[in-house]
């Protein structure tokens, strides 16, 4: 890699020029990723596309005037100490505020980056040259401002938002909602059965942790292998078996790790106030999230926790 300072002045203009280059492909590709679910904000990064295509061939024509036809290959990768940016217009699905915020800190790291040169270098010509293409990165973020001003009106943006929240519903919080119900729920009859069957804490933790990491497998697999996601819009099957897992063996270990305690009355006391949070933690989710009245999830998730608990206890007390 070559220092920024080490380049010519032909060089720096054949970077800037690739760097317009680059940033017009990652809007364009910004906006095929959203088109489908974001339209209006697909339109707004193809139209900095253009202008990135406009001003790559404003300063090629500068260019040629100073140093003809020959354009050296020269990009971001190959100078020392250049912003580097992970390739996210590659990625689907798109996040629309991840987007968003990676376009704007594109626009400002680039002028920020013209400027430091410009304050370093000692050449008038070059510096000329550096804080004209600040100027042009600022004038860049502006446009974007502009253009999400003229085309992502109230009800377009409110109808994006609303969109990515039903994106992060079906993605994230209903297979983490499955996962917690289930790990919260279905070991506890295990749990407590182990409990009161052996009065033992030790052994009461280890049956936990075994049906919590048991059941976190299993849901994770189930999930994943449930919907490949191409139709449904819920995503990559590994993201939702991931999430789904994580939170089924959260939410069983929630209730096991009171067994920690060697005291068998200390522990059970903790154990079942968990249960009783973890259950209004569920509520409030599906409440959140799901659209269901807060008194009805409570009720439901209650009385299937409440059956499951009972039937531990009987069956560990037989």
């Amino acid at each position: 890699m070559k220092r920024f300072a080490d380049l010519t002045e032909q060089e720096i203009l054949a970077l800037a020029i690739s760097n317009e280059e680059d940033d017009s492909r990652i809007y364009r590709g910004f906006a095929e990723g959203l088109r489908e679910q974001f339209p209006a904000s697909a339109k707004v990064f193809d139209e900095m596309a253009d202008e990135e295509v406009q001003h790559r061939g404003m300063l090629y024509d500068l260019y040629r005037q100073k140093f003809g036809e020959y354009l050296p290959l020269i990009r971001r990768q190959d100078v020392k100490g250049f912003v580097q940016h992970k390739p996210l217009w590659l990625m689907r699905p798109l996040g629309l505020d991840e987007v968003r915020k990676y376009a704007a800190d594109l626009e400002y790291e680039a002028a920020r980056f013209y400027r430091k040169a410009a304050e370093a270098t000692r050449d008038a010509s070059v510096r000329e040259l550096l804080v004209r293409l600040a100027e042009i990165e600022d004038e860049h973020e502006d446009l974007a401002n502009r253009l999400g001003e003229k085309i992502l009106t109230p009800d377009a943006r409110a109808h994006e938002d609303e969109t990515a929240r039903r994106v992060f519903v079906l993605q994230f919080v209903q297979p983490g909602l499955a996962g917690l119900m289930d790990g919260s729920v279905s070991t506890l009859a295990p749990l407590f059965a182990a409990a009161f069957a052996t009065h033992s804490t030790w052994e009461t933790f280890l049956v936990g942790m075994a049906a919590s990491v048991g059941a976190g497998i299993s849901m994770g697999f189930a999930e994943a292998l449930s919907d490949d996601g191409s139709l449904t819009g819920r995503g990559t099957p590994w993201l939702r078996g991931t999430v789904c897992g994580i939170m089924t063996t959260i939410g069983g270990i929630g209730h096991t790790l009171p067994y920690l305690i060697p005291n068998f009355n200390v522990a059970t006391a903790l154990a079942i106030a968990v249960v009783v949070v973890e259950l209004a933690v569920i509520s409030w989710i599906r409440y959140r999230y799901m659209d269901t009245p807060f008194l009805q999830a409570a009720f439901q998730v209650m009385v299937g926790g409440v059956l499951v608990f009972l039937a531990g206890i009987l069956i560990g007390s037989s």
